[in-house]
């Protein structure tokens, strides 16, 4: 056999198969973006849900301002974020602060039994839940994606177009510790 077209053969296998390494990357990449987007809509619903939250509150514990202005400053926030780590931080403070808001509803029947506030509960938990499944669905995809892009061969095609490692969505310590405390229960009403 001619040695010349073996060297094309190999030639054109490593090309189709860088081609094929180089598109799974950008499909995977393209897979996180859309996840980090399905996040992004959802925290943009809860973070619009707050200050409704916050203006029920009011009425019924004025006088707790200062937890008043600390959701709002976390909501502010998380609004104001715009990288996925310093949005991870922001709402991880932010879900810290709404369960401080809800342990200080516990305070006052009224507000507890307040039909819009009910509601606006209602509509967070939905929202919470929302928020969850998206964030497995992107730390999924970039689980996959950074995967892909380590192993062998993909680790070439990657460092050649610099393909860079993505981060998972993290709710941060204060987001962790308030999602691991244990809801009190009381039913002495």
């Amino acid at each position: 056999m001619n040695p010349v077209i073996v060297l094309i053969g190999l030639v054109l296998i490593i090309g189709v198969l860088g081609v094929m390494i180089y598109n799974g990357l950008v499909s995977r990449r393209q897979r996180c973006n859309q996840a980090f987007a399905d996040i992004d809509v959802q925290l943009k619903q809860r973070q619009n849900l707050v200050p409704n939250l916050v203006d029920t509150v009011k009425g019924y514990a004025a006088h707790e301002q200062d937890t008043l202005d600390a959701v709002i400053a976390a909501r502010n926030s998380a609004v104001n974020a715009s990288a996925a780590s310093d949005m991870s931080v922001a709402e991880g403070t932010l879900t810290a602060e709404l369960g401080r808001l809800f342990a200080l509803a516990e305070a006052y029947p009224d507000l507890k039994a307040n039909e819009n506030f009910k509601q606006l509960q209602e509509e967070l938990g939905v929202v919470e839940d929302k928020i969850a499944a998206a964030r497995r669905f992107f730390n999924s995809a970039v689980q996959d994606y950074n995967t892909a892009r380590e192993q062998f061969p993909g680790v070439l095609v990657a460092q050649w177009f610099r393909f860079e490692p993505r981060a998972f969505f993290d709710l941060g310590v204060e987001g962790r510790s308030s999602l691991s405390a244990p809801p009190e229960v009381d039913f002495r009403d």
